[in-house]
């Protein structure tokens, strides 16, 4: 069973990212103000739910939060700074779209960039244990695929509809056949090193 808040405030915001492994595509991160009678009986940590159940309970976070936002750091950004920065970026900028300024952040993972002076707590495996990241794991996670499915038309053979720019086989085998496109990130190992022949 989830939990509803982390400390006794009146606008607590939960806070996750997706797509940090990826090879393409953005960082994509969300931050969640929810009631804080919230409840629900399936929200969870995205990795625990089917593509459906995601976009499913996105419909209902959207209704039932306070305040909601969404932010990005492109391919650009991510190499220019490294994932790490980016993923900060894209959390400042998700916490910045919140029409009520949170007076807490609730951080999924073990580390942060204060943002705005807002004191915040880093929770690790926080998906599975508050309400607000979890919903905000959903939200970061349905925002990406969407715009992967979208690039994957723009952008084809690389399985980004099915792999969301994650490093899969046949995403590498595309990018061996194909080469790489803009949304590649260019500081990432692309391809597995080749082991030198003796």
């Amino acid at each position: 069973m989830l939990l509803p808040y982390y400390q006794d405030k009146e606008y607590e915001a939960g806070c996750d990212e997706a797509g940090r492994g990826c090879l393409a595509g953005p960082v994509v991160a969300a931050s969640v103000i929810l009631p804080r009678d919230f409840q629900h009986d399936t929200l969870n940590d995205s990795k625990q739910l089917t593509a459906t159940e995601r976009f499913e309970l996105r419909k209902e976070i959207i209704k039932c939060a306070i305040s909601y936002g969404v932010g990005v750091a492109s391919p650009g950004e991510i190499d220019e700074i490294n994932i790490l920065n980016a993923s900060y970026l894209a959390m400042h900028r998700a916490i910045d779209q919140l029409k009520q300024k949170p007076a807490f952040l609730l951080i999924d993972g073990n580390r942060y960039k204060a943002h705005n002076d807002i004191p915040y707590e880093c929770i690790i495996q926080g998906d599975g244990k508050y309400y607000s990241i979890a919903a905000a794991s959903i939200l970061a996670k349905t925002y990406r695929d969407e715009l992967m499915k979208q690039k994957a038309i723009e952008f084809p053979g690389y399985s980004w509809e099915t792999n969301f720019g994650y490093p899969t086989g046949a995403h590498r085998d595309a990018i061996r056949e194909k080469g790489i496109t803009p949304l590649h990130r260019k500081t990432f190992q692309l391809l597995p090193a080749q082991l030198e022949l003796f």
